[in-house]
């Protein structure tokens, strides 16, 4: 199943415009009043990446297969979200569910478009945002804190008190679950509350067509300064030229982000992002039934990878045969590799990298 990503963001900022850009869809309404949006939508979104390209014209098979990841389009969130505003509390659940949020900021004017707010200002955007999700995740918290105390001698509930303690004195000072260093153990304490601020976040800019060719503009500028402050990211798209590049030929497509001055679409961007964003990595099988990438977590095992493809082969692993992306390509292939000792047999322990185009050998 893929790794999914939350889109989330206040009503009329652009959150449905750019899921059906990504998704090529028109799934979700995009209107001109808040809360258009009730139910989640999904839709899985291939990860573009070039290395599938060249290992295809290696092997010379028809069929190539990009890794996916599944996004949500979650309705938009108000001020008292948190208590229920809104339709707040079914919203919030429906992002307990994700990996990661991709929190979509206005950061474009339009008078035909109206502000849930009145005015255009990222940053406070962002506030309202965080604030109802902390205040969320608060009172997850200070229920379970209230359990464990009752708990006296059950070892597991003691143990989770001084993290449940800790976090809830960052929500105090208004801090995100994500903002604090927590160990393994310290995340197994809270895994069962599905907490909403513990998941990585990328602030995605939705600016106006004239300011793609800029970079920005002064607004997605403040709230790069405010990711950067608060140790995310944060990246620049227009929703309105990534849903029109998205209904384009490849020939019309390449023309219109010339006009742009776009090196790609913003939507390869914000994938790409997202897929760093979850930690996540991708190795390859290549032969002439197809190409393939597949995901995983960066710093699975060889094992752990083969599983991906079918947990028999994880059960059965014996080894791994490995090369690197650069040296397959250098050396033509999977023979060019064994040829200059490029190819690699490598067993349990090993971590598979970025890359790799691996074959596995297994017991059945």
């Amino acid at each position: 199943m893929p790794f999914n990503c939350g889109i989330v963001g206040l009503p009329n900022v652009g959150k449905s415009t750019i899921f059906n850009a990504l998704t090529q869809s028109e799934g979700a309404e995009a209107a001109n009043y808040p809360f258009c949006t009730i139910d989640p939508n999904t839709g899985k979104v291939a990860v573009p990446d070039e290395r599938l390209w060249a290992l295809q014209d290696i092997v010379k098979t028809k069929t190539v297969i990009p890794t996916q990841i599944e996004l949500v389009d979650i309705a938009g969130l108000v001020k008292g979200a948190s208590t229920g505003a809104g339709k707040g509390n079914a919203f919030l659940s429906h992002i307990k569910e994700v990996d990661a949020i991709l929190h979509v900021v206005r950061c474009f004017e339009d008078d035909d478009i109206v502000h849930v707010d009145g005015s255009i200002d990222p940053v406070r955007d962002i506030e309202v945002i965080d604030l109802e999700l902390i205040l969320k995740d608060e009172e997850t918290v200070a229920n379970k804190l209230q359990r464990c105390q009752k708990k006296r001698f059950d070892k597991e509930a003691q143990a989770a008190i001084p993290t449940l303690e800790k976090i809830a004195a960052a929500f105090k000072d208004c801090k995100p679950a994500r903002s604090l260093e927590l160990s393994d153990e310290e995340r197994s304490h809270v895994a069962d509350c599905q907490l909403i601020t513990i998941k990585p976040m990328l602030f995605v800019c939705n600016v106006g067509e004239s300011d793609i060719g800029n970079g920005g503009n002064e607004f997605s500028k403040a709230v790069n300064e405010f990711a950067e402050s608060h140790g995310a990211k944060a990246i620049v798209i227009c929703g309105k030229v990534e849903e029109e590049l998205s209904q384009l030929d490849d020939e019309e497509r390449s023309m219109f982000m010339e006009e742009y001055g776009m090196k790609e679409p913003g939507l390869h961007t914000l994938v790409k992002a997202g897929y760093a964003l979850l930690g996540l990595a991708t190795y390859f099988t290549a032969g002439e039934k197809e190409v393939r990438a597949w995901q995983i977590q960066q710093g699975w095992s060889a094992p752990q990878a083969a599983g991906v493809i079918h947990t028999d082969f994880e059960a059965g692993f014996i080894r791994a045969e490995v090369a690197a992306y650069d040296d397959y390509i250098a050396n033509s292939g999977e023979k060019g590799c064994r040829d200059v000792g490029k190819l690699r047999a490598e067993g349990k322990g090993y971590i598979v990298q970025d890359g790799d185009v691996m074959h596995f050998l297994f017991n059945n």
